[in-house]
């Protein structure tokens, strides 16, 4: 029935425009599943940047940290991700967000599932799983929170893999108070001023002396990582870990590392470096970190 269905209703993929060899509510060929790409080599043990020449930091227990989270270490513990934001990745993104491909999220889930099972060894036993949350105007619009989406998925996913580990969504914890401006374009000075003071908790009597694992699904310069991380902090939350799906790589325009939004406050003349994704946003593009 299903070879009938696409002989007389062809379905491709979204992806890469194969055709499907059956019909699916999440039209994406099992070759692309395949071809996301993964980020490897040495990253940066705070932020999950990608680094080109590890920097050590100092004491018994030193490990490799960016240039940023040196100069200004982030108010969360660490930062993970599943793959780089390009290529397939960013297809199946867009696909999500702007297409409404919801069912997508089930699949992008499990990649994040296995990038939140990195801080299993590290993260404390029990967690408050917090979405990034859009604001009203841009919720009425899209009519979902991608990052609430992936945030239910990964947790099915990891309720199989990680049984033990507790993990608890809580999706109306973080509110964001502003329509910010959208961070595609922005410097990465820019884009930490665009969403200073942008979030506010819920209830502080939940969040506090609670561990947090703050959800989104791209992570780029850090900025909003930073400002919701600072919300939850000031709320009284213990800790707060953050988890994306894709990770921007940062394009350097000098021998030094280019660092994240925050660092330059605590340089002068620092060098030009702009953050700037492997692949270039388009105007669709709005990553919330």
């Amino acid at each position: 029935m299903d070879a009938l269905s696409c002989a007389l209703l062809p379905a491709f993929c979204t992806l890469c425009g194969s055709p499907l060899p059956q019909l699916s509510s999440v039209p994406i060929c099992d070759s692309c599943w395949t071809e996301f790409p993964v980020q490897s080599g040495p990253v940066c043990a705070r932020c999950g940047d990608t680094l080109a020449a590890p920097m050590q930091a100092s004491g018994p227990n030193a490990t490799a940290l960016c240039r940023a989270c040196r100069l200004a270490p982030p108010p969360f513990v660490r930062a993970v991700a599943f793959g780089l934001y390009q290529d397939r990745m960013k297809a199946a993104i867009h696909a999500l967000k702007y297409d409404r491909l919801h069912p997508a999220a089930h699949g992008l889930g499990k990649m994040l599932a296995q990038a939140i099972a990195h801080l299993a060894a590290e993260a404390p036993a029990e967690m408050l799983v917090v979405p990034v949350p859009l604001h009203r105007s841009k919720h009425a619009e899209r009519g979902f929170n991608q990052a609430r989406s992936l945030a239910a998925a990964a947790l099915e996913a990891l309720r199989k893999t990680h049984p033990e580990w507790r993990l608890t969504l809580a999706s109306s914890t973080l509110m964001r108070l502003r329509a910010t401006e959208s961070q595609a374009g922005l410097t990465p000075r820019q884009r930490r001023l665009n969403v200073r003071a942008a979030f506010s908790v819920s209830d502080p009597t939940a969040v506090a002396g609670k561990h947090i694992l703050l959800i989104d699904d791209i992570f780029t310069t850090g900025a909003t990582a930073r400002s919701a991380s600072q919300a939850l902090a000031r709320a009284g939350a213990a800790s707060v870990f953050v988890a994306t799906l894709a990770r921007a790589r940062l394009v350097h325009q000098s021998s030094r590392s280019a660092f994240f939004d925050g660092a330059e406050d605590n340089l002068t003349n620092s060098p030009a470096a702009t953050a700037q994704p492997a692949s270039i946003y388009s105007s669709q593009d709005q990553p919330s970190f």
